[in-house]
């Protein structure tokens, strides 16, 4: 049967198009354009972008789960979002027109963070959209499209780049080439939006009451206590942690991968180009197995594929075996992401979906220190990059596991049938000691006893006397 999207599915959809531009722009000409301004050493460069990185990662991990309370709150999600997306877009297209490597740091913390901010609102926009028997689906439709649409502002921006290039045709000065690219993403990147923000209606909320600053962060640190509580959740989240971590990881050490192995700048952005163009295809299609096969075996089989592609870097030597390993990435990449996204989606309470994806978000892109942390200590000891890589097999071996204690988990405290976003309640009730209960079981036969219980009328209400 042919999975036929809805109009607000449809828009959803579209913004993962839009935003995806600016993440490949990021992986991929940022750093070439840094190096350029900042005019130190490559490798000083590079610090001090990721010195920017990882600022905007702590940010985003203050903020998203501040966020992500205020937005539950009723009408308020749809404003926040657009706050997150005006300040990422304008930042971003700001960024052509600076020439000194300070202030370009600033703002790309600045757009970095909003960017992230807005995938916070826009994930916990997925329980809006659509009902949890289309999230899977969905979801990876959103990766899919979000790939394959990312292709053409960045093949066009590519074109600019061969432009400004000295090696290649170098017609075109670098800020001109600069304002045009970042312009050209941050107007695809609202262009992809603004449907979204005018169709979206916010029907999954918390009323804010007469203090709703002070009633969000108490329900934020309410929302923390619920995740200790509930075990599915919590192993879920550290599962989430240790694999999603080894798969950023990759994509990120991969330029620096394939300089290693001899590939020039344009081949490693056609390299990257291919990764995208394979993705779209596999997302949709384990989107759609997701109806006959459940997405908890399709999430098992995607980390056991990133172990497979982690030990097969260990042996890679040859630029046709650094292809090989770009098609693989791609087959899996979309999947892992969308899935494991629809997966915490349907476990949550959907009213608090803003509180727990700001959560989601810290556990994902807080992450991200360990993996690379992990690869140069390896390289470092052993004096090979490719140990380095096949140590991240560690990370997905770690995560796999807790992937399936969270299934388990969640197979025993969510009863067949009954909905999974009350989970947090009844690992609530759950979590009430034996000796707890056995004072109330007291409490009920004393009353019984003292005849302080009515008898039960027809209607299910007790009888006053």
């Amino acid at each position: 049967m042919k999975f036929k999207m809805t109009s607000s599915e449809k828009k959803w959809v579209l913004y993962d198009v839009g935003n995806s531009a600016f993440t490949l722009l990021v992986s991929t000409l940022i750093p070439i354009f840094f190096s350029l301004i900042a005019g130190d050493s490559e490798a000083s460069a590079t610090v001090y972008l990721g010195y920017a990185t990882s600022i905007a990662t702590a940010v985003v991990a203050l903020l998203g789960p501040v966020l992500g309370a205020a937005s539950d709150l009723r009408g308020m999600r749809k404003k926040i979002f657009l706050i997150a997306l005006l300040a990422g877009a304008v930042g971003c297209a700001v960024l052509g027109f600076i020439q000194h490597w300070i202030w370009f740091l600033v703002l790309f913390v600045l757009a970095k963070s909003a960017y992230s901010l807005s995938l916070v609102i826009y994930d916990s926009m997925l329980c809006d959209v659509t009902d949890k028997e289309r999230m899977d689906e969905v979801s990876s439709r959103g990766y899919a499209w979000g790939y394959i649409g990312s292709c053409i502002p960045f093949i066009l921006c590519v074109v600019v780049y061969v432009l400004y290039e000295p090696s290649m045709l170098g017609v075109l000065p670098l800020m001109p080439a600069m304002v045009i690219i970042f312009l050209l993403t941050a107007v695809w990147w609202v262009a992809c939006a603004l449907p979204l923000w005018k169709d979206y209606k916010q029907t999954h909320c918390v009323e804010p009451g007469s203090h709703p600053v002070k009633a969000g962060l108490k329900s934020l640190g309410g929302t923390f206590r619920e995740i200790v509580k509930t075990k599915h959740i919590l192993l879920f989240l550290i599962a989430f942690f240790f694999f999603i971590d080894g798969v950023y990881t990759i994509i990120d050490l991969a330029v620096a991968y394939g300089t290693d192995l001899g590939l020039n700048s344009a081949l490693l952005l056609l390299a990257l180009l291919v990764t995208q163009i394979v993705a779209f295809p596999a997302a949709i299609l384990l989107g759609m197995l997701s109806r006959k096969v459940k997405p908890e075996y399709l999430i098992i089989v995607c980390i056991a594929a990133y172990f497979a592609i982690t030990v097969y870097a260990i042996f890679l030597s040859e630029i046709y075996e650094f292809w090989i390993l770009a098609v693989c990435v791609g087959l899996f990449q979309g999947t892992i992401q969308a899935m494991s996204r629809s997966y915490f989606a349907k476990i949550i309470p959907h009213e608090k979906a803003g509180e727990y994806f700001g959560v989601y978000d810290i556990f994902g892109k807080g992450a991200s220190f360990m993996g690379t942390f992990l690869v140069a200590l390896v390289a470092d000891l052993t004096g090979r990059e490719n140990l380095g890589v096949g140590a991240l097999a560690v990370m997905f071996v770690i995560g796999l596991a807790f992937f399936v204690f969270a299934v388990r988990a969640k197979r025993n405290a969510v009863p067949e049938g009954e909905a999974p976003a009350d989970a947090p309640e009844a690992a609530s009730a759950e979590a009430m000691t034996a000796e707890e209960k056995v004072e109330v079981t007291a409490e009920e036969t004393e009353n019984v006893a003292g005849g302080d219980v009515g008898e039960e009328s027809g209607n299910g209400k007790s009888d006053e006397t």
